[in-house]
């Protein structure tokens, strides 16, 4: 029975539902198969793809596609937020992140706009969302790669003026408490805005955020309560929340994440909450399993479209 509820498990997380009802995998896409370039990437196509994106210190000349998924793609014609706007700036800009599909660029400048509404908001400090091709990065993220993911701080901005040194060092602040169960101090209405903002544009597919901001914002809303069901509590994400885009209407070769159940999700973000303040506790008798290290992406690996994304000009 064990087995059978293990194997069960495995099919059910390439759909995204993880068994005993738990919250959805960030990086589980639909069962949608690409041709990836294999070896037609000749001696390159067994190196590190991280190595060969991550060189890139600008986007491709060629018209803007996203192609591959959230965790396995790349970017073509990808656009750079400009570092400072009228209600944001853009963060860590060493690493040159602040790249991605034009759907992102807009998405970003809009929400922005939205948040300065809000009392003691200037707009929003933008994190990372892509390098520049996209593709793996060197460091830190297993997603961003398609331009569709961009991270915004929890900081509330009360300045949009500082220097590039500045926002090398300034650090975001956690919103969580008793481990991400609830939120602190920190946690403000304003916040539950931002976030209802950023959810309610139908071109998002979902916004990963701690369990204990889920269920305060279940608890807080009294009217329209669609927008929750985007809000899906994951690890971290207590410094900043993950905004992901869904593919652009009309889009070929990029691969959409499942849609998130049906519902308000309110009740598995609490199921979160409990389980946070009440481990579970191992089950008897189960297989002992080691997790086997990830292997890293080679470019053989990435869609096909990737490669000329690569070599582009």
């Amino acid at each position: 029975m064990i087995l059978s509820r293990f194997l069960t498990c495995t099919v059910l997380a390439l759909a995204l539902a993880a068994c005993g009802g738990s919250s959805s995998k960030p990086n589980a896409e639909a069962s949608k198969v690409l041709p990836t370039i294999g070896s037609s990437g000749g001696a390159r196509s067994n190196i590190q793809a991280k190595k060969l994106f991550g060189a890139k210190s600008d986007g491709s000349r060629q018209s803007s596609a996203a192609y591959g998924s959230y965790a396995k793609g790349c970017v073509a014609g990808g656009q750079q937020l400009a570092e400072t706007g009228p209600t944001w700036q853009a963060m860590r800009l060493s690493r040159n992140r602040n790249w991605g599909h034009p759907e992102m660029i807009d998405y970003i400048k809009q929400l922005s706009a939205k948040a300065a509404q809000q009392p003691g908001w200037e707009g929003i400090y933008v994190g990372d969302i892509s390098q520049p091709r996209g593709g793996p990065m060197l460091t830190g993220h297993a997603s961003h790669q398609m331009g569709l993911d961009a991270d915004i701080w929890m900081l509330p901005p009360n300045s949009l003026s500082l220097s590039r040194s500045q926002r090398e060092n300034i650090s975001s602040i956690s919103m969580r408490r008793a481990s991400g169960a609830y939120v602190n101090s920190s946690w403000t209405p304003q916040h539950h805005q931002v976030l209802k903002a950023a959810a309610s544009d139908p071109r998002v597919a979902r916004i990963f955020v701690f369990p204990g901001a889920k269920v305060q914002m279940c608890a807080d809303e009294k009217g329209d309560r669609s927008w929750l069901r985007k809000i899906r509590p994951w690890y971290g994400h207590h410094y900043h929340f993950h905004v992901r885009l869904s593919c652009p209407k009309g889009a070929t070769g990029c691969v959409n994440q499942d849609p998130p159940p049906a519902g308000d999700g309110c009740a598995d973000a609490r199921q979160w909450q409990a389980n946070i303040l009440n481990p579970p506790a191992p089950t008897p008798n189960a297989p002992k399993t080691k997790a086997k290290p990830k292997r890293e992406l080679l470019l053989a690996d990435l869609p096909a479209q990737c490669q000329s994304v690569l070599d582009s000009n």
